[in-house]
């Protein structure tokens, strides 16, 4: 019996053509595995991790140490989700370029290095890999599939996207991801 349908094709959520390897700033979201609130809860207005947040928290921390190009400038890990605003600055120019195409759009399976794809490709990883391992839970899944991103254009973008994540604990009460906020039962 062969009636097998072929898988659909994975939407990309990036804007076509653009090389998320470039220079320039960036606003994300990742959200945990069904949403679940698995990071931490909110007390008053203020974040306050549980042993996952933490791991959450030190390896976005770790970022820079294994992508040289990248600066945090803020980021919040909330119960259920994680905002982080980065800049990208300009690799090195090297003397005889390391590689001669000149492909810079990632596509499925095809990375491309320093990109925003690959560092939250790699951060995803590096965080489920750790609470594996803590939790020696190998099945565990903490990440829900993609996650969501900006660029930022201009210096309004910048301080609200930084606004944003600053505010952001303080109204987890309205927030959208908050599976017990008022908006939840409408």
């Amino acid at each position: 019996m062969d009636d097998a349908q072929p898988l659909p094709r994975r939407r990309s959520i990036r804007l076509k053509d653009f090389d998320y390897s470039q220079p320039g700033a960036y606003f994300i979201t990742i959200c945990a595995h069904g949403k679940k609130c698995i990071f931490g809860k909110i007390v008053g207005s203020e974040m306050k991790l549980n042993s996952i947040g933490r791991i959450v928290n030190e390896c976005w921390n770790e970022v820079p140490r294994h992508f040289a190009n990248a600066e945090l400038r803020s980021h919040v890990v909330m119960p259920n989700h994680v905002h982080a605003l980065f800049v990208l600055h300009p690799r090195a120019r090297h003397a005889v370029p390391l590689r001669s195409d000149n492909k810079t759009a990632e596509q499925f399976r095809q990375p491309v290095v320093r990109s925003v794809p690959t560092i939250v490709r790699s951060f995803k990883s590096a965080v489920s890999k750790r609470v594996r391992e803590i939790s020696k839970k190998p099945e565990l899944r903490v990440w829900q599939r993609g996650y969501y991103e900006s660029v930022l254009r201009d210096g309004k973008e910048f301080r609200n996207a930084l606004h944003y994540i600053v505010e952001n604990p303080s109204r987890w009460c309205h927030d959208k991801e908050n599976p017990g906020a008022s908006h939840a039962s409408q």
